[in-house]
């Protein structure tokens, strides 16, 4: 039913992963594997939804608190998770950076501590820093189980009263790691005990491979917030346009306050709008197809690897459309190896130290592209391997 085999080209459309790879990798023209969007085209409910909106002529303002948007969002929660949450606590934003940015500026001050679980997506330490806080890292630990939180060292950050606040990445980028219903009631539990704020980021929460729960309380107080929007999983990042339940009704106030009154964002783009409610009323089939799609780019990753490189032990995660591949075992020289993708094979994969120091002997390869892109980048990252080795 959906071709995601087709390949579309992303060249000349002011494609930052395709169009601006040389801002990052210092060349142009190289087969990128960057930037978390997808090569895919958007669903076609979406487009359609898209289109038929273009067809009325006037682009002027336009709302975001209606209930056709906030059911669109409530209403996939509930199908897709079974999880309800009170649309009274839904709030829009241009952006899940944007909306998190907000959050840490309320329930922290300047020097403050914010915990994040690391390897972590680059974006949270420009922002912490940018929002002059203390960037307080938690490695996850690999194991042959997958990604697993070292709980004793997680509390002892909790306990520290100059640490604030808890930013969650659900499921983690870079790791792929869905967190179980039991690893998120105890973080609630003592977020709770040593009086922590928590923001969740589930951003990627659509694509996983197993049953992921969203952010919603486990019973501690009101000082928590989940963050999400449809672009990663409908790849529609372009359209703009992000939401949040925010429980705390101070800190919902002061948010929408600063969105209209301070920052004068309080009006969305309409196919912002219209894109998350096509995708969220319509868009399950194909989500569903994607992710089988996606999980058997990962396989394809996982058996290639076996044959060629057989040390390197890579596990399907349990999330995400991003391969977090640890080739720790080769003790490769990663800058070295960075170089010779770039110049002699023509490829930009990101280097895993992009993600910090836990995050080193890594690399992210995005998959959220054909199986034919996988195969080049894949055989291009063995044969750099293999030349260096």
């Amino acid at each position: 039913m959906f071709n995601f085999s087709e390949k579309i080209d992303r060249t000349n459309s002011y494609c930052t992963q395709w169009d601006y790879v040389e801002d990052r990798f210092g060349e142009p023209n190289l087969l990128p594997f960057t930037i978390s969007d997808m090569d895919f085209s958007a669903p076609p409910v979406v487009i359609d939804a898209l289109q038929s909106r273009i067809e009325h002529p006037v682009f002027g303002y336009s709302r975001w608190n209606h209930e056709d948007f906030k059911n669109a969002i409530t209403g996939w929660f509930k199908t897709r998770f079974d999880t309800v949450l009170d649309s009274e606590h839904l709030v829009y934003g241009p952006s899940v950076i944007y909306i998190i940015s907000q959050l840490i500026r309320y329930w922290s001050n300047t020097g403050q501590g914010v915990i994040i679980h690391t390897p972590a997506y680059d974006a949270f330490d420009k922002m912490i820093l940018g929002l002059d806080r203390t960037i307080i890292a938690n490695p996850l630990q690999p194991t042959s189980q997958g990604f697993q939180l070292d709980w004793h060292q997680f509390e002892s950050h909790l306990a520290d009263p100059n640490n604030k606040i808890l930013l969650l990445c659900s499921p983690h980028n870079p790791t792929g790691k869905v967190w179980s219903m039991e690893e998120l009631n105890r973080m609630a539990e003592l977020c709770e005990k040593h009086n922590v704020a928590v923001i969740s980021d589930e951003i990627h929460m659509d694509v996983c491979f197993k049953p992921h729960t969203p952010w919603y309380g486990f019973d501690m107080g009101p000082r928590w917030a989940l963050v999400s929007s449809a672009s990663k999983s409908f790849n529609i990042p372009a359209l703009n346009g992000a939401y949040a339940f925010i429980a705390e009704g101070s800190a919902r106030d002061q948010y929408l306050f600063n969105l209209k009154q301070v920052d004068g964002l309080s009006s969305p783009s309409i196919l912002g709008v219209i894109g998350l409610m096509a995708a969220y009323q319509n868009g399950a089939p194909w989500l569903d197809a994607l992710k089988e799609y996606l999980y058997a780019n990962h396989f394809y990753v996982q058996q290639t690897l076996s044959e060629q490189l057989p040390s390197i032990k890579y596990q399907v995660p349990d999330a995400t459309y991003l391969a977090w591949i640890d080739l720790s075992p080769l003790s490769i020289d990663m800058e070295a190896l960075n170089q010779c993708l770039i110049k002699k094979h023509k490829v930009a994969i990101m280097q895993g130290s992009t993600y910090g120091e836990a995050g080193k002997n890594f690399v992210r390869l995005n998959l959220g592209c054909p199986r034919s892109k996988v195969e080049q980048g894949l055989a291009a990252l063995i044969l750099a391997i293999k030349e260096l080795a």
